[in-house]
């Protein structure tokens, strides 16, 4: 599986190009601002065909350039239905003051073809299978994408912004919940083995092992369960998570 990625925009989200291999179809996971050179870039290097773009959740950083790439290619944007108001109105995702200031006077629009995400559905794009599952906590519909192992690669996660190497999405914004959040680490990604490769929504990319072991907000959570206590439990806002998007 070829996987080509690149931090777009001042927000430095990360933008993914997933194909099976060069010169075959591929899905591109979170275009953000100023995206559309670097999908362009690698696309050219891969001779890569997209057919689809895939939405972690619904932050502008994460869909800032989803019509502009949607529209260019012709392709279908999906994201979770309680994301799907994000696409259109990026203040409703943030305080009223920091949206005002941010967005104030930018208008958006859905791509035209917009297909709505379920939890544990399979979809089957460019030759490869992405499980779903739904992600609450940093947004209401914020969700992962997985691919299943192979006798050549682990699985493949890709968390947007429901965990980072040593840290986690920033709960403090509407739709936020750290009870939640904490719920859907303990189902969505502890579950997982740990050789799991986790490709974040921003910075380096991580093993679900290394993260059980390190991330000081995992400590004391049960796998596969309902979450738990953390000890950092009630903070709201990760140690770092201001530095990682919205």
């Amino acid at each position: 599986m070829l996987v080509a990625g690149f931090p777009a925009g001042s927000f430095a989200a990360n933008c993914y190009i997933v194909a099976p291999a060069a010169g075959e179809e591929c899905v591109i996971i979170d275009p953000g601002q100023d995206a559309e050179a670097g999908i362009e870039e690698i696309l050219r290097e891969h001779r890569l065909k997209p057919v689809a773009v895939l939405l972690t959740h619904g932050h502008l950083d994460h869909v800032w350039s989803v019509a502009p790439v949607c529209g260019a290619k012709d392709v279908p944007a999906f994201v979770h239905p309680d994301d799907r108001d994000l696409l259109t109105d990026p203040a409703k995702g943030l305080s009223l003051g920091a949206g005002q200031q941010l967005f104030g006077g930018l208008e958006l629009s859905e791509p035209d073809d917009v297909r709505e995400l379920t939890d544990g559905s399979v979809l089957e794009l460019a030759g490869l299978g992405f499980t779903v599952d739904h992600a609450p906590g940093h947004t209401p519909g914020s969700v992962t994408f997985r691919t299943p192992r192979t006798q050549q690669i682990p699985d493949v996660m890709f968390t947007g912004d429901l965990l980072f190497a040593g840290s986690i999405g920033r709960t403090d914004l509407p739709g936020g919940s750290y009870e939640e959040i904490l719920a859907s680490l303990s189902r969505v990604c502890l579950a997982m083995p740990d050789d799991t490769a986790v490709l974040p929504g921003h910075g380096e990319q991580t093993t679900i092992g290394r993260e059980r072991v390190t991330n000081p907000f995992l400590a004391g959570l049960a796998p596969g369960g309902s979450g738990g206590s953390s000890p950092l439990d009630g903070t709201g806002v990760p140690a770092d998570g201001p530095n990682k998007g919205f």
